[in-house]
């Protein structure tokens, strides 16, 4: 039992690292303009399409489909911030209803370019097992865990050692004073956008390297960083990574001692308890800043 319990959470801190690179792009660009780009999902699962489309047309490992996928959804992620910068009234309800648009634009057009089959890699060296003492995993929950790790300390460093990433989060916190003080927006709202991207763009490539994919995957992944978000108590890199960590071990738990048909029920548990207990999250205000 007790080695069933170290696998479990074992698999949910690995599948952790790959839903915190996905909440952080939301969570980024949420804190930035307040809008929740309901399209994210679909822009990880896009990005997860292109790793398929190179592996299936070229032979290209995914590894190396990574930065095809970057150029791919950064520009998708840029003519999004395009349309909603565009808003001018209710912005937060109006971008919701354009995102929401967008999510299901990008889901019809997997649809159509890659049909409804759930697709795989066939990749074999991401598939090989590795055994660490009584805990398994293949090889390609390591390489992205690894990578998802080190983006995200990349990350929270140029957030809070670069003036850009400052400036960034002067505009998250009062994005009138910072253009007085000669901060402008739009460039850095641009940039989160970019980042968010490129966040995606790794985390749909684990996707496909480690699991399943298929169209109708977009919105469940918007879920989930939502719920990431929510649970971190908004604005903090490290509370983004413990809520995804979070989320990963109790889907896993719950995978192993009851039915993998419970997974998304445990997350919306683990949401509902937080929300009712924690409204401000699991950390609220206290590392709203770091």
């Amino acid at each position: 039992m007790s080695e069933l319990v170290l696998q479990a959470l074992y698999s949910g801190l690995l599948s952790g690292s790959s839903y915190a690179l996905i909440a952080l792009g939301l969570a980024l660009v949420f804190g930035t303009m307040k809008i929740i780009n309901l399209a994210h999902g679909e822009m990880v699962l896009l990005a997860a399409y292109i790793a398929y489309a190179c592996e299936r047309s070229f032979g290209i490992d995914p590894l190396a489909a990574i930065p095809i996928a970057i150029v791919v959804v950064g520009a998708a992620m840029m003519l999004t911030y395009g349309w909603v910068s565009r808003i001018r009234h209710d912005r937060e309800l109006n971008s919701l209803l354009l995102t929401f648009g967008i999510g299901i634009i990008l889901t019809n057009a997997m649809l159509l370019f890659w049909k409804a089959d759930i697709r795989s890699t066939k990749t074999a060296w991401l598939q090989e097992p590795v055994v660490l003492g009584p805990l398994y995993s293949v090889r390609g929950e390591l390489v992205f865990c690894g990578a998802g790790l080190a983006l995200i300390v990349a990350l929270w460093w140029w957030l809070t050692r670069t003036w850009a990433g400052r400036a960034l989060r002067a505009v998250a916190s009062d994005r009138e004073t910072a253009r007085l003080m000669g901060i402008e927006p739009h460039r850095l709202e641009l940039i989160s956008f970019v980042i968010a991207g490129i966040l995606a763009s790794f985390a749909g490539v684990a996707l496909f390297s480690v699991g399943v994919i298929q169209p109708s995957l977009g919105a469940s992944l918007t879920i989930k960083a939502f719920v990431i978000t929510v649970l971190a108590g908004l604005g903090s890199v490290p509370g983004v990574l413990v809520g995804a960590l979070l989320l990963g071990i109790a889907e896993s738990l719950t995978t192993t001692f009851f039915s993998s048909a419970l997974q998304e029920l445990a997350g919306m548990v683990l949401f509902l308890v937080v929300l009712f207990v924690l409204p401000n999250g699991l950390f609220g205000n206290a590392l709203r800043r770091s």
